[in-house]
């Protein structure tokens, strides 16, 4: 027995060092730099160690705006998405022709760039000297006035950036819960057709609780990819998105380091250092809550 374990710990030992030297390690290591004040990257030296990066940043407008932009970001698209995906998977469940077809054709922006996504949006919403873009098109079919979705006002580029995130997702989403709903069996839907159950308490009482653990698992993993949201900003608004107050946690933390405001690797630290806490937290909260709702 003793030799079985050993021969499982030598097969899990590449594993191992390899999420130890690419995770842990650079996780600590960050920790260690987010209470380095003042630290220099080129002499790689500090003048002191404190909470003061912290109080920096938590201090700082544009990590502020940042938060408030992933919070809403992540508050909108999470729940949208998830539910959308859960009707669309509902709907190509129940039908026979062109099933196939359609899974297709919902798949396709998952396997599509992103910033080429990106560009086609801000074309899309973008107003210029000439042409305001096919969705002012369609609001003045409804009498409105042209709206610039891209430098105009703030509600207007977080619509364009929630319903971008939501494009972006759903497809591997339907994916995944079109497998879930093919998983459950038969046998729970032919006994409640017996007994004469409505088709939404099938819904709720035989489907929902059959697909809880693939639910729960796209809620967290969704929380936890818009948290990271960047690339979705900088396809839609460049690189400049504190200008355009349209920054991301992620986007503050690159911009510490490597934007016009970068060198501050220990800023940078300690912006990474509350995010990670906030996903942690959310993360914890969610596992509490699928102990009551996922029935595995």
């Amino acid at each position: 027995m003793e030799k079985n374990n050993l021969k499982g710990w030598l097969y899990l030992l590449p594993a191992i060092a390899f999420l130890g030297f690419f995770m842990v390690y650079p996780l600590i290591d960050v920790f260690i730099y987010s209470f380095e004040e003042g630290y220099n990257s080129a002499s790689q030296t500090y003048y002191g160690v404190g909470l003061y990066n912290y109080s920096y940043v938590l201090r700082d407008p544009y990590f502020l705006q940042a938060v408030k932009n992933t919070l809403i970001l992540v508050g909108i698209t999470v729940p949208l998405s998830t539910g959308l995906a859960l009707l669309i998977s509902v709907g190509l469940s129940s039908i026979r022709t062109l099933r196939n077809a359609f899974q297709t054709i919902y798949f396709l922006p998952y396997v599509t760039n992103t910033l080429a996504v990106g560009l086609v949006f801000m074309i899309l919403f973008k107003k210029t000297p000439y042409t305001d873009g096919l969705a002012n098109l369609i609001i003045g079919w409804f009498g409105a006035e042209p709206i610039d979705f891209i430098d105009g006002p703030y509600w207007a580029k977080m619509f364009v950036l929630c319903f971008y995130t939501i494009w972006v997702v759903l497809p591997f989403k339907i994916l995944i819960l079109t497998s879930a709903l093919a998983s459950v069996n038969e046998i729970y839907y032919n006994a409640a057709r017996v007994d004469g159950t409505p088709k939404h308490r099938i819904f709720t009482r035989i489907t929902l609780p059959m697909i809880s653990p693939t639910l729960f698992y796209l809620i967290v993993t969704g929380f936890i990819g818009a948290f990271k949201a960047y690339s979705d900003a900088v396809a839609l608004f460049g690189t400049d998105l504190n200008a355009a107050e349209m920054n991301t946690i992620v986007g503050y933390v690159y911009d510490m380091l490597y934007g016009n405001s970068g060198g501050y690797p220990s800023y940078a630290s300690a912006a990474a250092i509350i995010l990670f806490m906030i996903v942690l937290t959310i993360t914890c909260i969610n596992l509490l809550v699928s102990k009551k709702h996922v029935h595995y």
